[in-house]
């Protein structure tokens, strides 16, 4: 991994998750959440 990258924050990765969640969200906002949790810094 570069060294420049930006990972999402911790607020950003809560929401993203609650969003895959709930089903009243459409498949775009949940792809847009996945790709959010996927940019997470590993723990």
């Amino acid at each position: 991994m570069a060294k420049n990258t930006k990972q999402t924050s911790k607020a950003v990765a809560s929401k993203a998750s609650k969003i895959l969640r709930d089903n009243r969200y459409s498949v775009k906002s949940k792809s847009v959440a996945g790709s959010a949790l996927a940019q997470t810094k590993k723990k």
